[in-house]
C-alpha cells in the first residue's frame, strides 16, 4: 500500500509499505479519511504522542474507513461497514485500566503513534476499537471524532452554570469545538483569546461573544479558564486570568521540557482548581452522536484538505499554512 511514513525527525516519506496480518481480534480499515493532528506536528518535530513514537511508523490517529477484512473472532463486523476509529488500546491489566482510568494505562498503545496508522491506504486496528458510523456521516467527519472525544474528556472535569463566564485560550480547531460545547451550556460569557484574525469570523459564528488579541487578555477574570494551545506564555495567561474559585484546564498539548511560572500564593489565595486532560477514555460514541445529530459541527471547521501524496511537503509546510484543520482523503 502507499503510506506516508515517518521515518525519523522531519522526515516523512511517501512510499510502498507493507501492512502486516491482523490477529483473529482485528480488521483491516480501508482509510478513507485522516486528520492532521496538532499531536502529529509533535511526533514529526520529535516529541512524543500520548506514548513514545518509534520510526519507522505511519501517524494517523484521527481515522475513518471501510472495513475490508475481518478477524476470525470479531463478530460484530463485517466487510464494508463504515466504521470510526479510536486509536487507544489499553492493557486492561495495569493498576489504572483495574481502577476505571484506563487512559492513564501504564502500557497505553496507540494507532498513528505505537503502531501503524491512518496516513496510509489500509490500517489494522483491533475490531474493539471500531465503531459503526451512521449513513449521513460523512468519512471526514467520522474521522474528527476523536479529537472531540478528547475534548468532550476534558469538557466533563469543568463545571459549567448560567452565570459563568468563560475564557477560551486558543482559537483553533480544540478552541472551536470547546466553544461548542461551552455555548450548549447557555453561560453568561465567552471570551476568546486569540491571535489570529483570520479566525476571529468563524469564532463569532460558532458562538464567542467576544474575541481578542492575547495580548489584550492580562486584566480578563473568568470563572472556567480552557488553555488550548500548550505554550508557556498562553498557561501562565490561563492561571493569572482564573478568577477567585475558578477552574483552570491545561487541555493544549506542549512540549515535554515546556516549564510554567505560577504563584502558590494565587492558587492557595484563589482557591483555583488546575486540571489536566488526557485523550479520549470511552467517549468516541457519545462524540459520534454529536456529529450526527449536528450539536457539535466538525466539517465547517475542515481548512486544508491533502492527498498522501502531499502529506511530506505539508507537514514540512505546516506552521506558514494557517491550518485550522487539515485532512487527508485516500
Amino acid at each position: 500500500m502507499k503510506a506516508a511514513v515517518l521515518q525519523g525527525t522531519k522526515q516523512i516519506k511517501v512510499m510502498d509499505w507493507n501492512y502486516r496480518s491482523p490477529s483473529p481480534k482485528e480488521v483491516i480499515v480501508r482509510v478513507k479519511s485522516c486528520g492532521i493532528c496538532g499531536t502529529d506536528q509533535h511526533i514529526y518535530h520529535g516529541h512524543p504522542g500520548s506514548a513514545e513514537v518509534n520510526p519507522p511508523i505511519v501517524l494517523g490517529h484521527e481515522l475513518a474507513g471501510e472495513v475490508d477484512e475481518v478477524g476470525t473472532e470479531v463478530s460484530f463486523l463485517q466487510k464494508g461497514d463504515r466504521v470510526s476509529i479510536d486509536p487507544n488500546i489499553y492493557c486492561g491489566t495495569c493498576e489504572y485500566c483495574r481502577s476505571n482510568r484506563a487512559h492513564l494505562c501504564n502500557h497505553l498503545q496507540a494507532i498513528g503513534v505505537t503502531r501503524d496508522g491512518g496516513m496510509g491506504e489500509y490500517c489494522v486496528v483491533p475490531g474493539a476499537n471500531c465503531y459503526k458510523i451512521p449513513d449521513n456521516m460523512t468519512f471526514e467527519e467520522a474521522a474528527l471524532v476523536e479529537p472531540l472525544g478528547c475534548v468532550l474528556h476534558g469538557f466533563k472535569k469543568i463545571h459549567l452554570s448560567s452565570l459563568s463566564k468563560v475564557l477560551l485560550i486558543g482559537g483553533g480547531f480544540i478552541g472551536q469545538l470547546f466553544l461548542q460545547l461551552v455555548k450548549q451550556q447557555n453561560v453568561q460569557s465567552i471570551i476568546i483569546s486569540e491571535p489570529a484574525d483570520y479566525k476571529r469570523e468563524l469564532l463569532y459564528e460558532l458562538g464567542a461573544d467576544e474575541v481578542i488579541h492575547p495580548m489584550n487578555a492580562g486584566k480578563l477574570e473568568a470563572d472556567v479558564v480552557i488553555e488550548c494551545v500548550g505554550r508557556r506564555e498562553s498557561m501562565e495567561l490561563a492561571v493569572k486570568s482564573a478568577a477567585k474559585g475558578g477552574q483552570v484546564l491545561l487541555f493544549g498539548v506542549s512540549a515535554p521540557n515546556t516549564m510554567i511560572s505560577v504563584s502558590p500564593f494565587d492558587i492557595f489565595s484563589k482557591e483555583l482548581s488546575i486540571m489536566g486532560s488526557f485523550v479520549n477514555p470511552f467517549t468516541h460514541e457519545e462524540a459520534i452522536s454529536l456529529i450526527a445529530k449536528k450539536v457539535v459541527d466538525v466539517g465547517s471547521l475542515i481548512s486544508h484538505r491533502f492527498t498522501i501524496e502531499e502529506v511530506s511537503e505539508e507537514m514540512a509546510n505546516f506552521p506558514n499554512l494557517n491550518v485550522s484543520k487539515a485532512i487527508i482523503n485516500h
